[in-house]
């Protein structure tokens, strides 16, 4: 590797670096604002938190990673014209591939990471994510009992608490179950606590009681007692038998679908992704060949490259946005699964060939009489 590929390589890999850090951070933080709840009100530890919004980064990297080279390249490659440090090195007989180079080689190695992310990192990460929140939902009930407000934590199941303690202990608390329509019961505790066991959570209610009216006689019945157990969700799936999305699912969970209802119901909504899979980390080689394309095509002018500029990300918006458009296009058929490979290998075909029809090259004042 010559002196020149490794300072274009530096230069582009530096801004690709910050360009990503700063996607990465602003998108986290905006989807992972919305645990922020389960920790103020609702009493989930910090940790559990981290590792919940950890867990959403190679969902994220996939979209930022082909984006950040594109805008990395664009940036570097038009600040190299405009320093005119491209026009000195086409002077000394460099070829159009030969500075396109340093953005290919980083282009390759994005295209891995991503290819590394789709088949492996995203579907575990998204699969111990869903895993994670499924048990926040459903086995850590007690976290998400809001104070002072009406909790549906079981079908057809309310609990009211108007104080939690430290120790997750409960006060003045209101049951209402009418998992039996016809028999509804309310029940009210001065204290209790939300427990788990074998069978599953259930609420512990201490010095309250049972109130049942008759739905044929209208007549109250009124029951009290020293400690009183509340199933929840009994009737609940357990974790490893609820449906998995398909961003779940590995590739050959994806391509070869179980034969389960809802699997096929979804079978080409499956399969949709599993192609996209192995579709989308192509886009980084496509938009870095459109932002060279865009820069390194035709004469250079020292007012600027904006118009160029400008194209570049119009033609990357409207490939995303047709890539996009693919997948919800492959969910309903199969005939459109070609495009989604295709759609890369187009956009990098003509944007190579764009490149190298005509040379970017210095604008000729003519001379004064």
């Amino acid at each position: 590797m010559d002196g020149i590929t490794k300072y274009v390589l530096r230069q582009v890999g530096g801004v690709m670096f910050f360009v990503t850090l700063c996607l990465t951070l602003a998108i986290w933080l905006t989807q992972s604002l919305r645990f922020v709840d389960l920790i103020v009100n609702r009493g989930l530890p910090l940790t559990t938190y981290l590792y919940l919004a950890m867990l959403l980064l190679p969902r994220f990297l996939v979209i930022v990673l082909p984006v950040a080279i594109f805008a990395s390249v664009l940036f570097t490659y038009n600040k190299l014209t405009m320093d005119s440090e491209l026009i000195v090195c086409r002077a000394v007989g460099f070829s159009q591939w030969a500075l396109a180079r340093p953005a290919l080689y980083l282009a390759l190695g994005v295209t891995a990471i991503v290819y590394s992310l789709t088949i492996y990192f995203l579907p575990a990460s998204y699969h111990a994510f869903k895993d994670l929140q499924w048990s926040i939902r459903h086995e850590y009930s007690h976290v998400l009992l809001l104070e002072g407000a009406f909790n549906e934590v079981a079908d057809n199941v309310i609990v009211y608490v108007r104080q939690r303690d430290s120790d997750n202990n409960l006060r003045g608390i209101l049951v209402h179950d009418m998992r039996k329509p016809e028999h509804p019961v309310t029940l009210l505790s001065e204290s209790g606590a939300l427990i788990r066991t074998e069978e599953g959570p259930r609420v512990l209610l201490v010095n309250g009681n049972r109130q049942e009216v008759d739905a044929q006689t209208h007549r109250l019945s009124l029951l009290y007692f020293d400690r009183y157990t509340v199933e929840m969700n009994a009737d609940r799936i357990q974790s490893e038998d609820r449906w998995r999305e398909p961003r779940e699912r590995f590739l050959n969970e994806l391509f070869f679908p179980d034969d389960s209802p809802a699997d096929r119901k979804y079978r080409k909504l499956i399969i949709a992704e599993g192609h996209n899979r192995l579709a989308s980390p192509l886009m980084a080689i496509a938009f870095t060949m459109v932002a060279l394309g865009a820069l390194l095509h035709g004469d250079f002018n020292r007012r600027g490259q904006s118009m160029r500029v400008l194209a570049a990300c119009v033609t990357v918006v409207l490939l995303q946005a047709a890539s996009m458009s693919l997948l919800n296009l492959g969910a309903k058929t199969v005939t459109v699964h070609p495009a989604m490979y295709l759609l890369p290998v187009l956009a990098t075909g003509v944007s190579a060939w764009v490149m190298t029809l005509r040379p970017a090259r210095p604008v000729r004042r003519p001379a004064e009489a």
